[in-house]
């Protein structure tokens, strides 16, 4: 991970805790329900976009570097990783 995707990420993280730390506030002070669900899905929106910059970053390097190994292991573990992970995130 480069040192400037690191800093992206993390600015992107923070800014979603933030955005939770609103919604508990929203919760505490009795928030129109609709408003709330609406508030829950942009967070998701935006951890769904964190992790699709993640296994994107891993596809192109990592995943990357396994198949250019030839090393059918590696290349084995890595495409393992990658559909499991895919898949859990489906749910």
């Amino acid at each position: 991970m480069t040192k400037a995707s690191k800093a992206s990420r993390l600015k992107r993280l923070n800014r979603i805790e933030g955005q939770v730390r609103g919604l508990a506030r929203m919760v505490e002070e009795d928030r129109y329900c609709i408003d709330i669900v609406t508030q829950i899905a942009a967070v998701r929106a935006a951890l769904r976009r964190v992790e699709e910059d993640v296994l994107r970053d891993h596809v192109s390097h990592c995943v990357a570097h396994a198949m250019a190994s030839g090393d059918k292991a590696e290349q084995e573990q890595k495409i393992s990783e990658l559909m499991d992970v895919l898949a859990r995130s489906a749910r």
